[in-house]
């Protein structure tokens, strides 16, 4: 089968055929430039500030999902296959203005309004999702989207009272949503494509299989998922990132199941798509992926990703090395498995070899006797890079400790295990004694850097105060109050 040179998706109710099509071109600038769509608006350039906030739909094993996205990041071949949906398409047949657009309206939701279309494109997804949000769940909703002016109360009160301008079952995109399943179906070919220019190629293949052998033709691609790091190569730094194969689209890659006794996540499936299973089996991780980025970014991002970018600031590495979870690497036709704790060797360097990818990821679920907790130190509590970052599981038996696993990101090049405090805690008692003494050995583990985020001070006393705060979190005897997390939302509070 001969390989397609074109991009082919539904823009509103419009099927789009670009060809040519630059690894480098993002979504924001083919709205706006080649289709005059400026009610998507740029702030940020980075997916922090959501006024970009875009509806894209693809079809899943569930059916068609839409999800917001940040289109200032995401690069137009992504969207091979998908129903992007921009803030122009809300408005009703008859001219009428959409619900999420009424309740802005008339709760003063908006002042200079260059981010209001960003804002009801979130709200839009919401009120799809939940009709009837709690106060918490809006909140989560609009993690991704900045408001510098006319504050959030009033934004917050339209996203309540949105159902009483109408309901999901009436909206278009409800209505459509068979049709447009249909029309997406069509564009499915299961063809490799290939197009833009030789030095900036996009590169999408048919299947996980072709996705090897695409790597082996081009062993040193840049592989874009969810291109939320990808995206400020470009839009911040002016990387040319071609050749560049997109892995957003291929479905295998997305699985999220229970095998026995350990949970295997497909590279490619987004922080969302991970978030209700790590809830059921792990959730002491429900709360701590909330504080992930924003909306926008979730949907988008992947732990996949996350992982094989190295940074020593990602937010899954940490967590998921406490965990022992391990990784599998593939090249060609040859996987290998290894810890995921191995796989980081340096700053800006990983045990991944020219052509090799990131395939899934194995994380063993905790024992009965397993204590685990999950912590993000930042400046912001929503969408913000970690300071420090920390994965703690503990395992206590007849009062002893007789496990340890911590490891700590944004303490040292790399994630990495603490392996003096380890030791200290290992065979002690579970007193707070043995976590203070814990706490001063992270001193022997970690020389942190000082950066723009905290300084090598301010890392290592909150690392030490997370030990500190694990035993008051856990420990039977302590009170409620110590308790800084609500059951019923599932969300830190500061």
């Amino acid at each position: 089968m001969t390989d397609r040179d074109d991009i082919r998706f539904i823009l509103n109710g419009r099927e789009i055929s670009v060809c040519d099509v630059g690894a480098s071109r993002t979504l924001l600038d083919f709205l706006r430039l080649d289709r005059r769509l400026t009610g998507t608006k740029e702030g940020c350039a980075e997916g922090d500030c959501g006024a970009c906030t875009v509806l894209v739909g693809r079809l899943s094993a569930t059916g068609l999902v839409y999800a917001p996205s940040n289109a200032c990041i995401r690069f137009l071949a992504s969207v091979d296959g998908c129903h992007v949906v921009t803030v122009e398409h809300l408005s009703r047949p008859e001219g009428r203005l959409h619900p999420v657009q009424e309740a802005m309206i008339e709760h003063h939701g908006s002042q200079c309004g260059f981010c209001t279309p960003g804002f009801v494109m979130s709200l839009y997804a919401l009120w799809m999702e939940t009709p009837e949000p709690t106060e918490a769940q809006v909140e989560t909703a609009l993690q991704g989207n900045l408001c510098r002016c006319t504050g959030y109360a009033p934004i917050i009160r339209a996203a309540l009272a949105v159902s009483r301008y109408g309901t999901p079952a009436s909206d278009h995109l409800t209505a459509e949503r068979e049709a447009m399943t249909a029309r997406l179906a069509a564009l499915r070919d299961g063809r490799r494509v290939v197009s833009g220019p030789r030095d900036n190629l996009s590169i999408l293949p048919a299947d996980v299989d072709d996705l090897a052998d695409c790597l082996l033709s081009w062993p040193n691609a840049t592989i874009v998922a969810g291109a939320t790091d990808v995206g400020l190569w470009v839009t911040k730094f002016l990387r040319n990132i071609g050749p560049a194969i997109f892995t957003g689209h291929l479905d295998a890659l997305k699985t999220v199941t229970r095998q026995d006794d350990a949970l295997l996540l497909g590279a490619g499936a987004s922080y969302t798509e991970c978030q209700s299973i790590l809830s059921e089996h792990l959730p002491h991780l429900s709360s701590y992926w909330h504080r992930i980025a924003g909306w926008q970014v979730r949907n988008m991002g992947t732990v996949g990703g996350n992982i094989a970018n190295g940074s020593p600031i990602g937010d899954t590495p940490p967590v998921l090395i406490a965990l022992g979870a391990e990784i599998v690497l593939r090249r060609g036709t040859e996987r290998r498995t290894l810890p995921l704790q191995d796989f980081f060797v340096d700053y800006g360097k990983q045990d991944r070899a020219a052509g090799e990818f990131v395939e899934s990821i194995r994380i063993p679920l905790p024992g009965p006797d397993d204590r685990n907790a999950a912590y993000k130190i930042s400046k912001r509590r929503d969408e913000d890079i970690s300071s420090v970052a920390a994965g703690i599981r503990v395992r206590v038996e007849d009062g002893r400790i007789t496990l340890a696993r911590l490891a700590f990101g944004g303490m040292a090049a790399t994630p990495k295990r603490a392996r003096a405090a380890e030791a200290v805690l290992t065979g002690r008692p579970w007193t707070a004694e043995s976590f203070e003494a814990a706490a001063e050995a992270l001193a022997e583990d970690f020389t942190p850097f000082s950066d723009w985020r905290a300084s090598a001070g301010y890392r290592t006393m909150a690392a030490q105060n997370l030990l500190r705060r694990f035993f008051l979190e856990q420990d039977a005897g302590t009170a409620a109050p110590v308790q800084l997390e609500t059951a019923s939302e599932g969300r830190a509070r500061p």
